[in-house]
């Protein structure tokens, strides 16, 4: 059961996770380009998905703590401090996507000028912080320091 677990675990990372920190990447630096171009209806449709992508997979991402903490608890693991580091970082990611990535680009998205530059060039900052949490919940992940494993 624990290998089942593991694996959907796995794959709900690369397949909720993936879309949202790709999607909230380009974002930024398509939104600077419908600000270029504000009657370029193919540039404002790119901003709109790329919005809608990491909304949905917001949403999906919840699966991956979910089966996170099984894995976990099947695995005997619970109290391990790699594992509540990484809980408290898969917290502050989510709370980062949920706070700043997604309210601005809401906000760009609705902007009837098209927002700012300074705008987008926040929303940049507040994507890195959201990427570097996650790439180290997968460093802790894989890397495991005082597990047993020998891993």
């Amino acid at each position: 059961m624990t290998k089942f677990l593991l694996a959907v675990h796995v794959l709900a990372a690369i397949v909720a996770i993936g879309p949202v920190t790709v999607a909230a990447s380009m974002f930024p630096p398509a939104a600077r380009r419908a600000l270029a171009a504000p009657d370029d209806p193919r540039a404002t449709g790119t901003v709109a998905l790329l919005h809608r992508i990491c909304r949905v997979y917001a949403v999906v991402g919840v699966v991956v703590p979910v089966f996170g903490f099984a894995t976990a608890s099947n695995m005997g693991v619970l109290g391990s401090a790699w594992l509540i580091v990484s809980v408290a970082l898969t917290a502050l990611a989510a709370l980062v996507l949920v706070a700043l990535v997604l309210p601005a680009q809401s906000a760009l998205v609705e902007a009837e000028g098209g927002g700012t530059r300074e705008a987008t060039v926040r929303l940049a900052m507040f994507t890195g912080i959201f990427n570097l949490l996650w790439a180290t919940v997968t460093i802790l992940m894989i890397v495991r320091p005082g597990s047993t494993t020998g891993a």
